[in-house]
């Protein structure tokens, strides 16, 4: 892996040529980290497929340096698209809208809409902004690992997915932790397609409006596959009630370790490898994916993760695990 430490602007400039050439380069942004190629090029955009191993017919979020730039993928935005996007833009929020039919067709997985977002992170717009200059219209970017398996949230993961000879931009840690929520904006009413740390009650406030759920109408999405972001290690979401029971019994050592993510302690000396789940749901989705690869290097043969409390701000972190555990 080429790494680009500290994003200095010389780095910034050669991975927007990277890009501009067609090649693949990995970047940070608020939520995790990107695995990108530039998105009006079908053919360069097939080569984040085969990378992570990912369906074609499963759609990217294409990133883009404004909210400008979203003529250059999508048909007029309507309405609600436009107070989202400028409320919410730059920020971990994807709004899937109607697709220009001359472009974007590959990172669209095939359908006749497209997700779209500005990022947050300073490195993640220095680079769309100079890749811009350079004609590349937007940047398609799925996170950056093998398909299904756990996001990167620092630079190193995206070492042990990839290895060597991907250009990667470092920008520290990702500050969100988890992917950007989901959006459906190509019918009249709005559906969430995907939980992330921007709530259903800021954007049900904004728009003064309920959000729809998902149903067979909505266009497919990424991060919404039944099985997805899981560990090595078979992760396996338990009530506080019988997680409590479970830790007082003490762990089947013939099993070989078990990961314990909660908030609950397991007893002293029991064997366990413990993480404590914090108690804020932003703090809790910054680690979240963090703490999965490091039951992994550990070796663990199974993670029992306490449930995640009720409550909407939770929604995020309960669908990233619900998705682990399938």
């Amino acid at each position: 892996m080429t790494a680009l430490c500290g994003a200095l602007p010389v780095d910034v400039q050669r991975a927007a040529a990277a890009l501009a050439a067609g090649e693949l380069v990995a970047f940070p942004t608020e939520t995790v980290y990107g695995l990108g190629a530039r998105a009006d090029q079908d053919e360069a955009v097939a080569k984040i497929f085969v990378a992570k191993g990912r369906p074609a017919d499963h759609p990217l979020i294409v990133h883009l340096a404004d909210m400008a730039a979203a003529t250059e993928f999508a048909s007029p935005l309507n309405d609600v698209a436009l107070r989202l996007a400028a409320a919410f833009w730059p920020g971990p929020l994807t709004l899937i809208v109607p697709r220009r039919v001359d472009r974007g067709a590959a990172a669209a997985g095939g359908q006749d809409s497209i997700g779209l977002r500005v990022p947050a992170h300073p490195v993640a717009l220095d680079l769309l902004r100079a890749a811009a200059r350079l004609g590349v219209a937007g940047v398609a970017g799925p996170s950056a690992n093998r398909f299904g398996r756990v996001s990167p949230t620092a630079a190193s993961h995206v070492h042990d997915e990839f290895g060597d000879g991907l250009l990667v931009l470092d920008g520290g840690r990702c500050a969100v932790g988890i992917e950007s929520t989901i959006i459906d904006c190509t019918r009249d009413m709005p559906a969430l397609l995907r939980p992330g740390q921007l709530g259903r009650r800021a954007v049900e406030a904004l728009l003064g409006r309920s959000l729809d759920m998902p149903d067979a109408r909505s266009p497919r999405a990424s991060g919404t596959l039944a099985s997805h972001y899981a560990p090595r290690a078979t992760v396996e979401l338990v009530d506080t009630v019988a997680l409590r029971h479970r830790l007082q019994a003490g762990p089947d050592r013939a099993a070989g370790a078990i990961g314990v993510y909660s908030r609950l302690a397991p007893p002293a000396g029991s064997g366990w490898i413990y993480k404590a789940m914090p108690a804020d749901a932003a703090q809790a989705a910054h680690d979240l994916f963090a703490v999965l690869r490091q039951f992994d290097e550990e070796g663990v043969s199974a993670i029992w993760v306490e449930q995640a409390p009720p409550g909407s701000e939770w929604d995020g972190v309960r669908d990233r695990l619900q998705r682990a555990a399938a």
